[in-house]
């Protein structure tokens, strides 16, 4: 093994990777150096490689703060990944985190998000330049908002999103801005201010403000909104665990939720795809995608894990309202997981064609490049506004759809749609 280490480290000093303290750096036999850029990578003293679907493009730095652990990730140019553990993640151009990250699977940091020192993420989406302040844990949800570095949505330091349950599960994720209009980059920034947390799973309109030291536990689908509160009045009462108070909002919001996966999948298919190019890789693509796949199956599992629990008895009247919402849910679980399954794939949707919203997108988004090249941030912020409309709209009908599909076959809740 010590030959392999020592031969990965001459094929990629041969590249021109610069590893000041080499013998400090510790190369997986499963590395393959072709995924790795000879363009300006540094990997400092400490750090390690490993996994075969690793891929570092040019003008990658590693560890510059601390030693960092990179485990079949897939980091994109100019990234600084300064410090931590960096784990089935996934992290587009100009992206940076600070020292003592622990980023897991499932994670996507876009174009220039970035989080600081001591940031905890797993199975987390941050679109373009949103932001995240140090002492954070974000796990489990997607962030969007913000049209550019200046502009931005973020999270103040010492936030949490509150991602398990009394009851056990993590059918949690919130929504933080949405996809179909969060991808145009023209949005509203949400910011959450410090020494706060968010109870998932929760639904925030772009423009929202949180103030700093506040608990939210609500979903404000209402734009531009300034949220604040103090301490919660104190209290001592009997409480069960097993009992669940808010089925219909948790079931949901989680149905919007994957809906808005699955509109990102075909975004990424249909949009993204078209931006191969050095600045982005086919293999940083594949890895996107695959880490979005990953994302859609992690909450399918936790929305099947929660209708588990509906199962169990929980000592309520069975002729409430509530109570028939659990049984529902749980005598239907199989159907819906069936939908859910049907509708996943993002990735078998057809190529666009004709006069429809999708295929009159591609083909702005087609006359963008010849006019600004692969260049994806400036190309979508030049779409006109028709143009965006259309986007979104074919964005927000996928959402749709799926949550409407579902809906058919629990009835009960279709009221709740609209909410």
């Amino acid at each position: 093994m010590e030959d392999t280490t020592a031969g990965l480290k001459t094929k990629l000093l041969n590249k021109g990777v610069q590893i000041p303290s080499s013998e400090s750096v510790e190369l997986a036999p499963a590395l393959d150096p072709e995924r790795i850029s000879g363009n300006g990578v540094i990997i400092h003293a400490g750090s390690k490689i490993l996994g075969a679907d690793t891929y570092i493009g040019p003008g990658v730095e590693i560890g510059f703060e601390a030693p960092a652990t990179i485990d079949n990730c897939q980091v994109g140019r100019n990234v600084k990944l300064n410090g931590g553990y960096y784990s089935g993640a996934v992290f587009l151009e100009g992206a940076q985190c600070g020292s003592c990250a622990h980023v897991r699977s499932g994670t996507i940091l876009e174009e220039g998000a970035s989080i600081a020192h001591s940031v905890g993420l797993k199975q987390t989406i941050l679109f373009p330049y949103v932001t995240l302040g140090s002492l954070v844990n974000f796990c489990d949800c997607l962030m969007a908002g913000g049209t550019d570095k200046k502009n931005h949505s973020e999270v103040g330091s010492s936030y949490i999103h509150f991602n398990y349950t009394p009851q056990q599960d993590k059918a949690t994720a919130s929504l933080i801005g949405e996809v179909p209009g969060g991808v145009m980059l023209d949005k509203p920034p949400i910011f959450l201010g410090g020494q706060g947390g968010l109870v998932g799973p929760c639904r925030l309109a772009y423009g929202i403000t949180i103030a700093a030291g506040t608990i939210y536990r609500k979903d404000e689908l209402r734009p531009n909104r300034l949220i604040f509160g103090g301490s919660q009045k104190g209290g001592n009462i009997a409480y069960t665990t097993a009992i669940y108070r808010n089925v219909k909002r948790i079931f949901i919001n989680n149905l919007i939720y994957i809906g808005n996966l699955i509109a990102l999948g075909k975004w990424y298919l249909g949009v993204r795809s078209q931006f191969i190019s050095d600045a982005y890789p086919q293999p940083l693509h594949d890895g996107l995608c695959a880490r979005l796949n990953q994302a859609i199956d992690e909450r399918i599992k936790r929305l099947g894990a929660f209708f588990e629990n509906l199962s169990e008895p929980d000592g309520t009247n069975e002729t409430t309202v509530l109570s028939r919402q659990k049984r529902v849910l749980y005598e239907k679980s199989s159907a819906i997981h069936d939908i859910l399954q049907q509708q996943r794939s993002f990735e078998d949707s057809n190529s666009a064609v004709g006069d429809s919203q999708e295929g009159r997108l591609m083909g702005s988004i087609k006359g963008g490049i010849d006019e600004f090249g692969k260049d994806y941030l400036s190309v979508i912020r030049n779409l006109s506004e028709h143009e965006k409309a259309d986007g979104t709209e074919w964005l927000q009908a996928t959402v749709d759809d799926l949550v409407s599909a579902v809906l058919n076959i629990v009835p009960e809740f279709t009221a709740e749609k609209e909410k």
